[in-house]
């Protein structure tokens, strides 16, 4: 996909020089660009749009296109550097002015190896943070009671990420389920809805049904969809995030044990989706001792921890390696011991946790999450 970029070029300068320099730096990224030079009229409307500020003396003719160009996009300015003419000290000058105004902004300035790859990793926050908007995600029931904290703010979660959540009502499952299984009846409403993915009170599968939706939820996960347990919508919310970035759900999981003085802890749940583990196992529900629970083995070596609170005021990040899977038998069946890269870091589930469920996804991504969420 290509990348556009917009020039801001001093009239002091040779024009002729300017456009050699030009060509010789882009090229050096060898990354695919669309050069639009001057011409901001469609700015915006490309997943990644870069200020490539050829020259010094462009920061009033910065100041002269910002209003139209806030009408356009509301995304943060990259402004793309080489160096040459004083193109640094303007960006500078025209970034510290946006931060004045409380307005964002990055130079994108460095060895070719930094800048290529810091422009990589904008386009794809760039494209995941496209994947979220319009995307609509369904409240099948309700949070669980005991997830006192685990509500959301409909209105910042539309107007910050761009994604619509939806109430269904659990009985609209149960009688999709009638002439269904659990995975068709999810199926159903996920096609009737519209949905990228849901969060089910799948506890009142146990009382309703005498079942568990543990495997329909493996199942889903691993499809493609979000598919959320208990009701959590931070958690919900949390896993479409990962999954606009890696195209995983990631592992709804809470932690039973926590050793500070390590950074190690203990995480259980009895699904995760089967396109996260190498093998799994069935078995029955942990705390009800009915139905099927999961018992997934993923593979070990570098996670990313990751879990947004309901209103996106507070997000919590933290890398670490997948030590191990356990099968203690007094504990959900899927159990991954974790430890943190940063020990500090355990005390947070100690002191300011974001609710009990936190989502586990292999690779270190915390620095992309932090971008999408900005």
């Amino acid at each position: 996909m290509k990348i556009s970029v917009y020039t801001l070029t001093s009239e002091l300068h040779d024009e002729r020089s300017v456009e050699l320099l030009t060509q010789e730096f882009l090229a050096s990224l060898d990354i695919n660009f669309d050069l639009k030079g001057n011409d901001y009229s469609d700015f915006g409307s490309q997943p990644l749009c870069l200020i490539y500020v050829r020259t010094g003396g462009t920061e009033g003719i910065f100041k002269k296109l910002l209003p139209s160009l806030l009408e356009k996009s509301q995304r943060p300015f990259y402004l793309l550097t080489s160096g040459q003419s004083n193109s640094l000290a303007a960006s500078m000058e025209i970034l510290s002015y946006l931060q004045q105004r409380n307005l964002r902004g990055e130079i994108l300035h460095g060895s070719k190896d930094y800048v290529t790859g810091r422009i990589e990793a904008l386009l794809r926050v760039e494209e995941a943070r496209r994947q979220l908007q319009g995307a609509r995600l369904g409240i099948i029931g309700k949070p669980s009671d005991w997830l006192i904290s685990s509500d959301a703010d409909y209105k910042a979660v539309r107007e910050r990420l761009g994604i619509e959540l939806v109430n269904i009502p659990m009985q609209e499952l149960l009688d999709t389920i009638v002439s269904n299984d659990i995975y068709g009846g999810l199926k159903t409403i996920i096609d009737r809805y519209q949905l990228k993915g849901f969060t089910l009170r799948c506890f009142d599968l146990l009382t309703s049904l005498k079942t568990t939706g543990c495997l329909a939820l493996a199942r889903l996960n691993g499809e493609g969809y979000v598919a959320g347990c208990e009701g959590d919508v931070p958690a919900m919310l949390s896993m479409m995030i990962i999954r606009s970035l890696t195209g995983l759900s990631g592992f709804q999981a809470n932690p039973a044990r926590i050793n500070p003085e390590t950074g190690e802890l203990l995480f259980a749940h009895c699904t995760i989706p089967l396109n996260m583990v190498e093998s799994y196992e069935l078995d029955t529900h942990f705390e009800s001792g009915i139905g099927v629970g999961v018992r997934g083995f993923m593979k070990a070596g570098p996670v990313t921890l990751f879990k947004v609170s309901g209103d996106l005021n507070r997000h919590f990040v933290a890398e670490g390696s997948l030590i191990k899977n356990t099968t203690e038998p007094n504990l959900c069946r899927t159990q991954q011991v974790i430890r943190l890269a940063d020990k500090r870091q355990a005390t947070y589930f100690l002191t300011q946790p974001i609710g009990n469920h936190h989502i586990v996804v292999p690779g270190h991504i915390g620095w992309l999450l932090e971008e999408v969420i900005k």
